[in-house]
C-alpha cells in the first residue's frame, strides 16, 4: 500500500522510479497496485538482503524510500529470526552498500508507532521512551539507531520516520495481520463479522495513505528534516469500536462482536496512542487532510470497484 501509492505520487512529480519487490508471502505485494504507472517505472524483484542485488540500484539513485519489512509484530513473536534478517540484517545490508556506493544518497526509514511500547503519556513525542513488546518493534527500533549510526559517523543523509495505523487503497485484505481498518472494511462490505477485542475503548491514531505519502515525499527533498527522527500520524485519537462503527456506517452491512482480549494480543498491547506530530509539521510544513471518515469513505469506495483484486 504504502509503497505503491508513494510511487504512483513520485511519477506524479516527475521523478524517475525504481521498485525493487521480492513479494514475500504475505506481505502485501499486488501488480494491480501500480497497473497506472507500471509502463513508468522498472520494478526489480530484489530482496533487500541481496547485497548483489541491490549494489546497482543503489549506485543509481539520489533517494531511497526503504519501506522494506516483515510487517506482522504478531509474526514475529513466533519467528523472531526471520523479523531480524528481514527489518534488521536486511536494513544493514542496504546501509553498507550506502556508505561503500553511494554515501550522499538520501535514505527514508519507515518505522513504526509500536517502536514505543507501553505509552505514559498523550500525545506521545519523538523522545518518549521506546520500550518495544515484540521482535518486530524491537527491530525497528535497532534498525533506526543503526540508520543514525550511519548519519553521525558516515554522514548519510537519513531520515527516520515512525509511523502510527495507515490505511486506505492499495491495502492488503487476505488477512488481520496488518492494516487492520482494510481488514475490518472487507468482512463490513462482505456482511460479515468485525470482531473487536476488550471494550473497545483503546484509542489509535490513524493516518490516510495519501497523507501519510505527501510526508514521505516532502522528506526526500527537504533538508531540514535530515538526522530527524519524526512521528507522523494525524494527531486525533479515536477510539476502537468509533473506528468500527464509521466503517460499518459506511459499509451499509456487517456487524460488531465484542469478545475478551486473547493472551497473544494482551501481552503486547500498548495503551492508547497519538502522535504529537509539532515536530514534523513544523520541519516540512505538513499536516494531515484527510479525516477518518473521509478516509474511510474514500477506501470503501475504491474497494467497492477493486475488491476482487485484493481478495483473490
Amino acid at each position: 500500500m504504502i509503497g505503491s501509492s508513494l510511487a504512483i505520487r513520485l511519477v506524479q512529480q516527475g521523478a524517475v522510479v525504481r521498485i525493487a519487490d521480492k513479494r514475500i508471502p504475505p506481505y502485501g505485494a499486488n501488480d494491480f497496485n501500480i497497473r497506472e504507472i507500471r509502463d513508468k517505472v522498472e520494478v526489480y524483484p530484489v530482496d533487500i538482503r541481496d547485497r548483489l542485488g541491490m549494489i546497482p540500484l543503489i549506485r543509481g539513485s539520489e533517494i531511497i524510500f526503504n519501506l522494506a519489512g516483515q510487517v506482522s509484530h504478531n509474526d514475529s513473536l513466533n519467528n523472531p529470526l526471520l523479523d531480524t534478517e528481514i527489518n534488521y540484517i536486511g536494513h544493514l545490508n542496504v546501509m553498507e552498500i550506502v556508505r561503500r556506493e553511494n554515501p550522499d544518497i538520501r535514505v527514508i526509514h519507515a518505522g513504526s508507532r509500536l517502536q514505543y511500547g507501553p505509552i505514559h503519556q498523550l500525545p506521545v513525542p519523538e523522545s518518549h521512551p521506546q520500550e518495544p513488546l515484540t521482535p518486530y518493534s524491537l527491530n525497528k527500533s535497532a534498525a533506526e539507531n543503526m540508520y543514525l549510526f550511519y548519519h553521525r559517523i558516515h554522514r548519510v543523509p537519513v531520515v527516520l520516520f515512525r509511523i502510527a495505523n495507515p490505511y486506505g487503497p492499495r491495502g492488503q485484505m487476505r488477512h488481520n495481520k496488518y492494516c487492520m481498518v482494510n481488514w475490518f472494511l472487507r468482512n463490513a462490505m462482505e456482511g460479515g463479522e468485525i470482531t473487536v477485542f476488550g471494550d473497545g475503548k483503546q484509542v489509535r491514531d490513524y493516518i490516510y495513505i495519501d497523507d501519510l505519502v505527501s510526508a514521505l515525499a516532502l522528506a526526500g527533498i527537504n533538508d531540514r528534516v535530515v538526522g530527524q527522527t519524526l512521528n507522523v500520524g494525524s494527531g486525533e485519537g479515536t477510539r476502537f469500536i468509533d473506528m468500527v462503527n464509521l466503517i460499518l456506517k459506511t459499509a451499509g452491512s456487517g456487524s460488531c462482536r465484542m469478545v475478551p482480549w486473547p493472551e497473544d494480543y494482551i501481552n503486547v498491547e500498548t495503551g492508547d496512542f497519538i502522535a504529537d506530530i509539532s515536530r514534523i509539521q513544523s520541519l516540512l510544513e505538513w499536516k494531515p487532510r484527510v479525516s477518518l471518515e473521509e478516509g474511510i469513505r474514500r477506501t470503501h469506495d475504491y474497494y467497492r470497484i477493486h475488491l476482487r483484486h485484493y481478495i483473490e
